[in-house]
């Protein structure tokens, strides 16, 4: 690119930043060092910048504002310093958002939300705004994608998720220096209606559990029930992690299944990350007939894969499917002629069963492995104010 008539130039310091006070005027001519930036104004009032790279090279940079051409300098300098390649000034969304999968996401979160994310950014994100260049994003036209997946039907949920993978996209951008402002963070979120708890009664816990009796897979509805363990957690937990002893589950690993196959990550939060027990004696001896049962099935299996060491596990000794499980359970509701429910909802039962017993929120929020005890409190909102009625009727009969 050929040098414009401009005004007179300022340079840019890579080190200091582009404030008012750090640009000066050039007070000499003659060849800008490598991984130096400057930025300055054509006749008809639009601005220009580069970056000086080896050999003479410069990579140019053009905007309608002094500060969106600073920042991508800013960027510039920041890269080459760094030694990683410096974005393409006409690079599209569709491009960048490739690139942050890969190179952000991936090495950041679990492969299970990798995958969300990849899809999302496959079916919705690349679709609506893949070919449109990333420096010239419109809140518009954010908008305008955020409604139209809404009018094709899908969830407000699912709408406010995609904008959520864009949004966080875009932060990364914007710390780049790639665009001036985050627009799918200024978008308008659709309304997402609160999803009500929907926790088996007790007399339906019971008709399950005497359903689920003699079932390979018995031990683990017990366990859902008892503890409030996630489906991941239940699927991960491995023998070494039952102290029948002590009578002690330690969580500590969930697994996962992505792309790659199975995994065993870290739990979700530090939170997560907990000891339970000591364990009811029922849960116990039901633990200790399910290991019974998968010695018998290692014997008479000629294909048991010994690797994974989980309590629960196909009769191969392989990672149970979470789809396999979600799918058995409701055909065991179906049989005994319950509602349909979520396998997440055994969580909720649980949760919902040590409330009404009077356990302290904070009790259950460490059982449950929630991040805060706010989380505990908003998700069961629903069913504290029935248990505080019976706390305040208790307290009543002692005032009389």
């Amino acid at each position: 690119m050929s040098n414009p008539e401009v005004a007179p130039s300022t340079t840019v310091s890579p080190t200091v930043g582009f404030g008012r006070a750090n640009f000066e005027p050039r007070k000499r001519r003659g060849r800008r060092g490598n991984r130096q930036g400057c930025v300055a104004q054509r006749k008809d009032g639009t601005w220009y910048g580069y970056v000086s790279l080896d050999r003479g090279r410069r990579k140019w940079f053009t905007g309608q504002t002094r500060a969106e051409v600073a920042a991508r300098v800013a960027h510039g300098v920041r890269a080459t310093e760094e030694g990683v390649p410096i974005p393409p000034e006409r690079g599209t969304v569709g491009q960048f958002v490739q690139e942050w999968l890969e190179g952000t996401v991936r090495t950041r979160v679990r492969p299970a939300t990798y995958t969300s994310y990849a899809d999302l950014v496959r079916l919705h994100i690349e679709p609506a705004l893949g070919k449109v260049r990333l420096s010239k994003l419109t809140l518009d036209q954010v908008q305008r994608m955020l409604n139209q997946k809404l009018t094709t039907g899908l969830s407000p949920r699912r709408v406010d998720y995609i904008r959520a993978v864009l949004r966080s996209a875009l932060n990364q951008a914007l710390r780049w220096g790639m665009v001036s402002r985050n627009v799918a963070a200024l978008a308008q979120s659709p309304r997402v209606p609160k999803r009500e708890v929907q926790p088996l009664t007790p007399d339906q816990a019971k008709v399950l559990l005497d359903t689920v009796k003699g079932d390979r897979l018995e031990a683990l509805y017990s366990v859902a029930l008892a503890l409030g363990m996630r489906q991941g957690e239940i699927l991960g937990l491995s023998w070494d992690n039952v102290d029948f002893e002590e009578g002690i589950i330690r969580i500590c690993q969930s697994l996962q299944r992505g792309g790659d196959g199975f995994t065993l990550v870290e739990p979700k939060s530090d939170r997560s990350r907990r000891l339970l027990g000591p364990l009811p004696p029922e849960l116990l001896n039901t633990l200790r007939a399910h290991r019974t049962r998968q010695a018998e099935e290692m014997l008479a299996s000629s294909r048991w894969d010994d690797e994974w060491g989980l309590v629960f596990t196909t009769r191969t000794g392989r990672p149970l499917h979470s789809s396999d499980v979600t799918h058995a359970f409701q055909a065991h509701l179906a049989a005994a002629d319950l509602p349909k429910k979520r396998f997440h909802d055994l969580r909720h039962t649980c949760a919902s069963f040590l409330l009404a017993q009077g356990v302290s929120p904070r009790v259950v929020m460490e059982i449950l492995g929630h991040s805060q005890a706010s989380l505990t409190l908003n998700t069961y909102s629903d069913v504290l104010p029935g248990i505080q009625g019976e706390a305040l009727a208790r307290l009543n009969n002692i005032l009389q």
